[in-house]
């Protein structure tokens, strides 16, 4: 699959969805194995907000995440051959019925799957990892604010526009300006811990080594997996 990335930009989609060997080495970045097989618990109504902490970081590593930032044209994939794009189409019909309770609309619920799909195969994020994550943190809502501030889908603290961007702390309600800076950042975690997929989600959440946030994430990430069952 290949997507359209008219976005000169720094982190670009390899073949597998991820980040290239060369532009992950020029940031900084190193190719890491993102381990999922942690075990898995299921959904209940646990939901805290992302309140990331706001760390120093070297000139490059800030390059790097910045430009991945950058604003740009909403996505739109595009595909090497038939089979791969029947694959997404099947997937964006099969995750479209699962929410339509959160997102009615037919034409918001199809922008909002294109757009989390794109953003998470741009950062080499398994897509379901991060609908998961935005279950839990905002229960798909565009506008939820938590009590530390964190705002948007991906509840995104507002210091990280001024770290990487213009400092407007309302473009995190821009649904994928959210959903980039988000996956972005999960991705930033990532790589902070070699892979480890339950420590860079405690340190999404502000919460780095404890179970109860990962473990959330985890299981509702289940409940949007192909072949999993819908959501009721």
């Amino acid at each position: 699959m290949q997507l359209n990335t008219s976005m000169n930009q720094p982190w670009h989609v390899g073949s597998a969805g991820g980040l290239t060997r060369r532009t992950m080495l020029v940031s900084g970045f190193g190719p890491q194995p993102l381990f999922i097989g942690l075990g898995l618990l299921c959904f209940q109504n646990f939901a805290a907000a992302g309140t990331q902490m706001e760390e120093p970081l070297i000139d490059s590593v800030r390059t790097a995440l910045s430009s991945a930032i950058a604003n740009h044209a909403p996505p739109v994939p595009e595909f090497a051959d038939t089979e791969s794009r029947l694959v997404y189409l099947r997937w964006l019909g099969s995750m479209s019925q699962r929410l339509i309770k959160k997102k009615p609309d037919f034409t918001v619920r199809k922008e909002f799957l294109q757009t989390v799909w794109y953003e998470s195969k741009r950062a080499g994020l398994e897509v379901s990892l991060v609908l998961g994550l935005i279950q839990v943190e905002s229960n798909f809502r565009k506008f939820a604010v938590s009590s530390a501030g964190a705002r948007g889908y991906m509840q995104v603290m507002p210091f990280w526009t001024r770290v990487l961007g213009d400092g407007d702390a309302s473009r995190l309600f821009h649904m994928q300006t959210n959903l980039r800076f988000g996956c972005v950042i999960l991705r930033h975690y990532l790589e902070r811990e070699r892979g480890d997929l339950f420590l860079a989600l405690g340190r999404y959440n502000g919460s780095r080594g404890q179970s109860p946030y990962p473990n959330a994430v985890l299981g509702a990430q289940r409940l949007w997996e192909i072949g999993s069952s819908p959501l009721k």
